[in-house]
């Protein structure tokens, strides 16, 4: 395992999955999906067999073609996998204010969907962003009066 120091690699760019200069281009990238996701930390570490990267304390990611924003503790991208798991006081926000709050998230990349969960005896949070069209603009019904009954 390689120890990539804070001042030799921050930001990390990683395009489709890891790419190092001894690497010939990934399937993603000759379909022409370039996608950047940048990753900054204060220590990163690469598994050249694993092909993981584990990113630690203060971690941000900036995935700019999924809309996606997210700070944890620690992070770790499984380029075979194509997922990303954080952990520790997550917090991710995609374009249009959607955001979700927990413990522990796993995001898969190639199915856009995320697993959140909350640390012991808390709650998952997360914010959805509904907008609403004219048409939907009719407020709901009453609910009716309860009724006592002896």
């Amino acid at each position: 395992m390689f120890r990539i120091g804070l001042a030799l690699t921050l930001p990390i760019t990683i395009l489709g999955s890891v790419i190092l200069p001894s690497q010939v281009p990934t399937a993603a990238q000759s379909t022409g999906g370039n996608r950047p996701l940048t990753i900054r930390s204060d220590v990163q570490e690469y598994d050249a067999k694993s092909q993981v990267i584990t990113a630690r304390g203060n971690v941000q990611m900036l995935y700019p073609s999924r809309q996606i924003q997210a700070t944890s503790a620690q992070a770790q991208y499984f380029s075979k996998e194509r997922r990303i798991d954080f952990s520790g006081n997550v917090y991710i926000l995609q374009q249009g204010g959607n955001s979700i709050r927990a413990e522990k998230v796993t995001y898969l990349i190639d199915e856009g969907r995320f697993i959140a969960l909350p640390q012991s005896n808390r709650q998952v949070e997360s914010i959805y962003m509904v907008q609403d069209t004219e048409a939907n603009q009719v407020p709901a019904p009453k609910t009716p009066a309860l009724k006592r009954s002896n």
